[in-house]
């Protein structure tokens, strides 16, 4: 703690370099997710079925993936949770209707391919199965759930503080959401159910770490009202700092743990989380604080805007006295 106490760096310096980064790493994700068709949507989604098998020896994905050739659609197959425990994961899309028989007509039908093709004893550890409709049901959720959130969000800053701030704080969560949409789409990542709720989950951490730096920044304007608007805001990042670098700290460990050994189905989640934490601190610190000085500076907002109402009366009468 003693190395951020009595901290004065200029972090305001470099708002319009941090902006530009964070604009490229954006665009870049983007341009990323263009090239392959969108974002990788996962079996809550799109529907489909998984499953993991546990072999008695060591497989290689080719061999799982010749066997599994007489079956339609694209597959998947990858490793699943330690390897020595010789896993695989099999995903493929829904084959059929909605009605019961063929929900399940994937899952007989890899079971059936594997069997035939030879392949080590296995057993099944897990058979997952989403229809199309409840696909689109869960992402119909997902959306509103993340905009209703979003907008719960501004609703209760520009309630609570000025709206310039608001918006800092709604464009830094965005900012928050879409680098790690970014990272998700660079790294392989399909969206699921699990990374939606690690999306929320950063939401809530974000504007959380920004909240106390703003309520730094009003308890500052009132002590310092002839302070310019960026001294005040890099101000109060510096005194919230050791709080920002101890909190995003100790929760990147304790994600850093599940993502290491939390098993493969919850990599997305830990890996969304772990990204979103440090994209959070990062953006409280530079994204949140710069665009509330931008659009205040454009306001006419300074330090002495927090003079209460009485104040200003009585600075007025005292002028027209003079």
């Amino acid at each position: 703690m003693r190395l951020f106490e009595n901290t004065n760096y200029d972090f305001i310096k470099w708002r319009w370099h941090a902006l530009i980064a964070s604009a490229l790493v954006i665009l870049a994700g983007a341009g990323f997710m263009i090239s392959r068709g969108g974002m990788p949507l996962g079996i809550d989604f799109t529907g489909g079925t998984i499953v993991v098998a546990k072999f008695e020896q060591p497989v290689d994905d080719d061999r799982v993936r010749t066997a599994l050739d007489q079956v339609p659609g694209e597959k998947v197959i990858q490793s699943y949770g330690d390897p020595a425990d010789n896993a695989k994961l099999i995903r493929l899309p829904e084959l059929a209707t909605e009605d019961g028989a063929s929900l399940e007509q994937g899952a007989l039908a890899v079971v059936a391919a594997l069997k035939a093709a030879g392949l080590p004893t296995f057993e099944l550890l897990s058979q997952e199965i989403v229809g199309p409709v409840i696909g689109r049901e869960l992402q119909l959720k997902g959306i509103y759930a993340t905009i209703a959130s979003i907008v719960g969000i501004a609703i209760y800053i520009a309630f609570r503080f000025r709206p310039a701030f608001a918006v800092g704080a709604i464009v830094a969560t965005l900012h928050d959401v879409l680098v790690t949409l970014a990272f998700l789409a660079f790294f392989g990542y399909d969206l699921s159910l699990n990374i939606v709720a690690a999306l929320l989950t950063i939401t809530g951490y974000s504007v959380n770490d920004t909240i106390v730096i703003f309520d730094r920044v009003r308890e500052n304007m009132r002590a310092a009202r002839r302070e310019p608007l960026e001294k005040v805001v890099n101000t109060a990042v510096n005194q919230t700092l050791g709080r920002t670098i101890i909190t995003a700290g100790t929760t990147f460990l304790s994600v850093l743990a599940l993502f290491l050994f939390g098993g493969e189905v919850l990599h997305g989640f830990a890996f969304t989380m772990l990204v979103g934490i440090i994209s959070g601190t990062y953006s409280t610190v530079f994204i949140a604080a710069a665009i509330a000085i931008i659009l205040g500076n454009r306001q006419g907002v300074r330090a002495s805007a927090a003079a209460p109402a009485g104040t200003a009366k009585v600075k007025a009468a005292t002028a027209r006295r003079s």
